[in-house]
């Protein structure tokens, strides 16, 4: 056609017939419009094919069914996408997990045969001081409900905002003490319901996505958490708190709550509940009438089914040998119909200071142990028990789908033989402060400076006045929150635990004695909440020498953060106590990981150890019952590098300095209720 165009010679025939063509159209108009028919008609047929050819199967796909979980309660079933559904839970806690750990445990519950995981979400974890937010290593929420997910497990989220579950404060950050007034806690008070708000704010967006009716795998979310046996009973705060859940969860999940079924409690069960939230209970493992539980409206379901209780400090363990009741209830409860959540199925570890403390009108006050084994179907480093194959073999029998996967041999543990520890530095020397002291006319509590842990030094200089008293002399601290080591120029002179507060103690004082010193140890805020929530922390009271009273005061806070000011400080041959020590390890070569362990502090008294700069918690062999901590192999160096131990001893120390790191637990050690 080019080549046409090309030629001089057929222009002008060209031309002439476009002129021809052009003058017939205007002498047959009728034919112009049907040729711009005929061209509207294929512009639009091949733009129905461009379409097509871009999505060919959309006429096709079927528009997607939504997904539903749902309380039917005429048929007392779960329906999921109108199936009829039955859960069987076991409780994990991410918190007391290390991070790399968590898969492991997840895929073990899945084996044993149960499709969902029951976990708390900690606020104070996550929230540590106003607006300070934590979301990464053993707080990194969604990775762990994306792992729960991706293991086809369904998931039933405890997100309080109190939790209990033996927690500090159950689970609120300390820093409320300051914010929300007395005994408002847990109630309708607007500036509580504020930082609830303003806390659902940030972590709701980080959960509506997993929502069973989003897509996801959370099909329940609960709403408060016992709060039967709470103090205030306030049914508006209860409301308010629904509504605010179902503003982020709409019809996405089923809201529940839960309470014991067994608590002697004059608060009826109408206080735990709401209006518009499925209700749900609690049991023990070696409950004799299970089917008392079971009275409410819809399908039966179990929140927590305890494997055990907590241990605390100085009290026998409870409950050890149970898996005989443990089994024949269960197997009662799943004959019953009922959804059961199985608590716990993997305790794991109080890392740090976050365990809690009980108190009690008889019997006072018990903190809570490091370990929350709880003896749990997967002990505290993941191994399976004797109870978790029972309660495979059980599942199996009733049709739930249970893997072999998982060997009934614990994994190996790492015997890594005894070690020196070296004096590092005393409690009393400067270089320990690594916060600046506060000094005032009064002795002041931990919230009040802004402490949420660990330690505080009240030191106050002796006046001629105040010396000058028949000796012996008695020292009294009204309160006491929680123990109390007495120094005189950093001499030990007495120990005050909090169950003996406002009880003298008789000093010798003479007119060379200069300084007073009073370190006081956080073991814990109660959770245990039927009178009142709040337990702050320190000296809360004027302390007494004689008719004296005395200050003014300098205060010297030890939260024990961080440890990595210690490798610029040499050991030296002795220190004054409380002390820190240290040691230093390599492990075998021959190891292809580092295997768990346990630090075992026999012939030490009271402390904190640390490992690797990882605080692994309390150790109290003196006391008992537990006295091995449990250190995860991932806190360890592989070979060649330096592993390091450092701890706080507050009390006493063995002749040879001698620690262990050994294979096996020791939780149930000699109890000496000297506290």
């Amino acid at each position: 056609m080019d080549l046409l165009f090309q030629n001089n010679e057929t222009q002008p025939l060209i031309k002439k017939q476009k002129q021809n063509w052009k003058q017939k159209l205007l002498n047959r108009p009728y034919i112009a419009i049907l040729f711009g028919l005929l061209l509207l008609v294929f512009i639009f047929l091949l733009y129905i094919l461009i379409r097509n050819e871009i999505q060919p199967e959309s006429k096709q796909t079927p528009k997607t069914a939504e997904r539903t979980f749902i309380v039917d309660y005429e048929r007392k079933e779960f329906l999921k996408d109108g199936q009829v559904f039955r859960y069987l839970s076991g409780s994990l806690h991410y918190f007391r997990v290390p991070k790399l750990y968590w898969k492991d445990r997840i895929q073990k519950m899945k084996a044993a045969g149960l499709n969902a995981i029951s976990s708390y979400v900690e606020w104070s974890l996550h929230e540590p001081y106003p607006g300070v937010y934590n979301f990464e290593g053993i707080a990194d929420l969604e990775y762990f409900l994306k792992l729960v997910q991706d293991e086809g497990m369904y998931l039933l989220l405890r997100t309080g905002p109190f939790i209990s579950a033996e927690r500090d404060f159950g689970g609120f950050p300390f820093w409320l003490i300051n914010v929300v007034p007395q005994n408002c806690l847990r109630t309708n008070d607007p500036s509580y319901k504020y930082y609830i708000a303003k806390w659902f704010d940030v972590l709701m967006p980080k959960i509506v996505p997993f929502l069973y009716g989003n897509g996801g795998n959370i099909i329940m979310v609960q709403v408060e958490n016992e709060y039967r046996v709470t103090y205030a009973c306030d049914h508006q705060y209860m409301i308010w708190l629904r509504d605010l859940y179902q503003s982020y969860i709409k019809s996405k999940a089923v809201l529940y709550t839960t309470d014991s079924c067994e608590v002697d409690t004059t608060n009826p069960l109408s206080c735990g509940s709401v209006a518009g939230v499925f209700e749900t209970v609690d049991v023990h493992g070696w409950t004799t009438n299970i089917s008392q539980c079971f009275k409410l409206q819809g399908p039966p379901a179990v929140t927590e089914y305890h494997t055990g209780l907590p241990g605390h400090w100085g009290e026998l363990p409870k409950s050890n040998n149970i898996t005989h009741i443990f089994i024949k209830n269960m197997k009662y409860m799943l004959a019953l119909n009922a959804s059961v959540n199985i608590y716990m199925f993997h305790g794991g570890t109080n890392f740090g200071f976050t365990s809690g403390s009980y108190s009690y009108k008889i019997g006072g006050f018990y903190p809570v142990e490091t370990t929350y084994d709880f003896n749990s179907p997967l002990n505290e480093s993941g191994d399976p028990t004797e109870l978790y194959f029972e309660i495979k073999k059980l599942l199996k029998e009733t049709n739930f789908v249970v893997s072999n996967d998982i060997s009934p041999i614990p994994a190996s543990k790492g015997d890594y033989g005894t070690l020196t520890m070296q004096p590092l530095v005393s409690l009393f020397e400067k270089v320990t402060q690594r916060i600046k002291p506060i000094e005032s006319d009064v002795p002041l509590g931990f919230e009040t400076m802004g402490i949420n842990s660990g330690f505080v030094m009240y030191e106050t200089i002796l006046t001629n006045d105040q010396k000058e008293v028949t000796t012996p002399v008695n020292l009294t601290i009204s309160t006491v929150r929680d123990r109390a080591t007495v120094f005189l120029d950093q001499v030990i002179v007495s120990i005050i635990s909090r169950n003996y507060e406002n009880k003298p103690v008789s000093l010798n004082i003479n007119s060379k004695v200069q300084k007073l010193s009073i370190l006081i140890e956080n073991q814990g805020r109660l959770i245990n909440y039927r009178n009142s929530l709040v337990d702050k922390k320190g000296i809360l009271e004027p302390v007494k020498l004689g008719n004296h009273v005395l200050g003014p005061w300098k205060m010297i806070a030890y939260p024990l953060n961080e440890t990595s000011w210690f490798s610029t400080i040499e050991p030296r041959k002795s220190v004054v106590l409380p002390a820190f020590y240290k040691t230093t390890f390599t492990l075998p070569e021959n190891l292809t990981k580092p295997l768990d362990t346990f630090l075992d502090p026999t012939g030490w008294k009271k402390g904190v150890a640390f490992v690797n700069g990882m605080n692994i918690g309390r150790y109290w062999p003196s006391c008992g019952p537990q006295i091995t901590l449990y250190i995860p192999g991932l806190f360890l160096i592989p070979y060649p590098g330096l592993n390091n131990i450092i701890m706080l001893e507050l009390e006493g120390v063995p002749e040879n300095l001698s620690i262990s790191l050994v294979d096996k637990p020791n939780l149930n050690g000699t109890v000496h209720k000297e506290f």
